[in-house]
C-alpha cells in the first residue's frame, strides 16, 4: 500500500503519519513538506527514523507539478495540509495558496492520475459557523454559515465545495472539530486569537492521536475490504460525549494547569460574543461506528498536557497577578485581539463578534452553559436531547432514495427551487435557482448532504446571511440564534480589510 500525504508536519499530520507506519502493508509514504526552515530539520528527522519507507517532496502545495508528483501511482491520498488561525487570520496569501488553491491543485492532480487513488479530505467544524446555547448540537447537512471574515473557513469552503463537484471516483471529506495537541498553550500565547472565543460556544475536542488513528483505521480497514458504503460521503471527526465542553470550559481545563482560570485571568469583556465556530457533532458516532478511533477524553488529556510540560506546573506558583498582567495583558494589544479592535475603531470586526448586546463586565452577571444556567449541563450534553435543525427533506432517507420532489422541498426551504425535474444520480449536478434569481448547478448531494447552495449568494464572501436569512427558513433557523432580525448588514473584505454595508429599506 503506498500513500501520498499532505500536513505531516502538523499536529493531526504528525500523527496521522506516525500510526500509518505501524501498518506492515504500508510499504511507501510520500510526504510534501513546505520550503519552511522549520521542515528541513523533519525531513531530516523523517529519512532517518523511515529510511526507504518515505519519500520527501518539497515544494509548494500550490504547484500543480509538485501535486503530480505527489500523487503519481499511489493508492491513497490523505489530504492534512492547512493554514488556521492565527496564521490564517493575519496572512490572507498564505491560506488561498494552501487551503484553497493548493486543495484544488491537488484533487486535479488526482483526477487525472489512472487510475485514480483514493482522496481523504480534511475539511473542517468552521464551515457551519457560529453556536450557542440554543442550537449546540450539529451535524452534516446543517447550514454553511462561516463566521464573517474567517478566512480559513472561507477558503475551506469554497475548496470542499470543488472536491464535491469533481467526480473523483473515491472520496471522502472529514469535517474536523476542534483538536486537542501537546502545544496548545504553547501556541495560544502570541496572540489574542484566544479572546475570539465565546464562553458559551460548544466546542467538541478530539485529541491529535485520535484523529491521527482515525486515519490509520481508515486506511487499515479498507486495505483490508472491511467498510462499506464509507466512500463518497462527508463526516464529522468528533470525540463524543467525553469531548464536549464550552469556551468557558477550554479555559477552566487549560488554566488549571498554570492555577488559574478564566475569572482570574481574563475581564468578560475582553471576550467575543458571538462569530466564533464551533459545536457538538449528533452525528459524530457514524465514524466511531465503523472505525472506533476514540480513546481520549477532554480532561484526561488536559492533565496529560501538564504531565508533559512540567514548567506549567511551576506557573502555579507565579502570582495570578503578574501572570494576568504580563501575559494576557500584553496579548490584549495584539492586532488580533478584539479590544484592540475596539481601540483602532474597527466597526466591522468589532459589530461582527459583539453585535449591540449589552456585554456584562462582571462575572456575576455572566451566564454560562457550563455552570447550568441554561439547564442541567450533563443533560444538555446527551444528544437523545439535542435540538437538530431541519434540513428541509426527510434526511433519514438513504442517499440511493431521494427523489427530485425531496430536492425540491430542500431548494424551497432555502428559499429558492429546483429547476431539474429528475435525476437519477444524486453526485451528478442539477439545475438550481436561488431566491436571488442566480441559476446553477451543483449535485443534489453536494446541497442536500454538503449543505452547500448558491455559489454567488455563498462565495463564500461577501458575508450576506442577513439577507439571505430573511428568504431562506434554513439559515433563520441559527442564524437568528445570535443576530437580531434587524441588523440588515452585509460583511465585506475591501482592498483585504473588513468592512461593513449596512441595507436601506430600499435594498431589502
Amino acid at each position: 500500500m503506498k500513500i501520498a500525504m499532505t500536513g505531516v508536519s502538523g499536529n493531526m499530520g504528525r500523527e496521522a503519519l506516525a500510526q500509518t507506519m505501524e501498518l506492515e502493508n504500508v510499504t511507501l509514504v510520500r510526504v510534501l513538506l513546505s520550503w519552511r526552515k522549520r521542515n528541513k530539520k523533519l525531513a531530516n528527522q523523517l529519512k532517518k527514523k523511515y529510511g526507504s519507507r518515505i519519500e520527501i517532496l518539497r515544494g509548494s502545495i500550490a504547484n500543480k507539478n509538485a501535486c503530480k508528483l505527489l500523487v503519481a501511482d499511489m493508492d491513497y491520498v490523505v489530504h492534512m495540509a492547512a493554514v488556521i488561525p492565527p496564521r490564517s487570520d493575519n496572512d490572507f496569501a498564505a491560506s488561498e495558496a494552501c487551503n484553497l488553491r493548493g486543495t484544488l491543485a491537488l484533487i486535479d492532480a488526482v483526477a487525472e492520475e489512472k487510475p485514480q487513488p483514493k482522496f481523504i479530505h480534511i475539511s473542517t467544524v468552521a464551515l457551519y459557523g457560529n453556536r450557542n446555547e440554543k442550537h449546540p448540537f450539529g451535524r452534516v447537512g446543517d447550514p454553511l454559515i462561516i463566521s464573517p471574515f474567517d478566512t480559513y473557513a472561507m477558503h475551506k469552503l469554497e475548496a470542499e465545495r470543488y472536491l464535491l463537484e469533481k467526480g473523483l471516483n473515491s472520496w471522502v471529506v472529514l469535517r474536523q472539530t476542534a483538536m486537542l495537541h501537546p502545544n496548545m498553550l504553547n501556541d495560544n500565547v502570541s496572540d489574542g486569537l484566544m479572546f475570539h472565543t465565546c464562553l458559551n460556544a460548544p466546542l467538541e475536542w478530539v485529541s491529535s492521536r485520535d484523529s491521527g488513528y482515525l486515519i490509520k483505521r481508515i486506511l487499515e480497514r479498507d486495505a483490508n475490504g472491511e467498510v462499506d458504503g464509507f466512500w463518497k460521503n462527508i463526516y464529522n471527526i468528533g470525540a463524543g460525549k467525553k469531548g464536549m465542553a464550552t469556551g468557558y470550559d477550554t479555559f477552566k481545563y487549560g488554566f488549571g494547569l498554570i492555577g488559574g482560570s478564566a475569572e482570574k485571568f481574563f475581564r468578560p469583556e475582553w471576550l467575543s460574543q458571538r462569530n466564533f465556530h464551533g459545536l457538538w457533532y449528533a452525528d459524530g458516532d457514524e465514524l466511531e461506528t465503523l472505525f472506533s478511533f476514540q480513546r481520549d477524553g477532554m480532561q484526561d488529556y488536559w492533565k496529560e498536557i501538564g504531565r508533559r510540560h512540567k514548567i506549567f506546573a511551576l506557573a502555579k506558583i507565579v502570582p495570578k497577578s503578574l501572570i494576568h498582567l504580563f501575559l494576557f495583558r500584553r496579548l490584549l494589544k495584539t492586532p488580533n485581539s478584539p479590544m484592540q479592535w475596539k481601540k483602532n475603531r474597527d466597526e466591522a470586526r468589532v459589530f461582527a463578534y459583539f453585535g449591540t448586546e449589552e456585554i456584562p463586565k462582571d462575572w456575576k452577571d455572566v451566564k454560562l452553559i457550563a455552570k447550568g444556567d441554561f439547564g442541567d449541563y450533563d443533560e444538555m450534553r446527551e444528544v437523545k436531547n439535542a435540538a437538530l435543525l431541519s434540513h428541509g427533506f426527510d434526511d433519514k432517507k438513504p442517499i440511493s432514495a431521494w427523489t427530485v420532489e425531496d430536492a425540491k422541498s430542500a431548494a424551497a426551504f432555502r428559499g429558492g427551487e429546483c429547476l431539474s425535474e429528475s435525476f437519477e444520480d444524486p453526485y451528478v449536478p442539477i439545475v438550481w435557482k436561488c431566491h436571488f434569481g442566480h441559476e446553477f448547478s451543483l449535485s443534489p448531494f453536494t446541497v442536500m448532504r454538503g449543505g452547500h447552495w448558491c455559489p454567488e449568494c455563498c462565495a463564500p464572501a461577501p458575508w450576506d446571511f442577513d439577507r439571505q436569512a430573511k428568504v431562506s427558513p434554513y439559515i433563520a433557523q441559527v442564524w437568528y440564534d445570535s443576530h437580531d432580525k434587524d441588523e440588515n448588514v452585509r460583511y465585506e473584505l475591501k482592498d483585504g480589510k473588513p468592512a461593513l454595508h449596512r441595507y436601506g429599506d430600499e435594498e431589502l
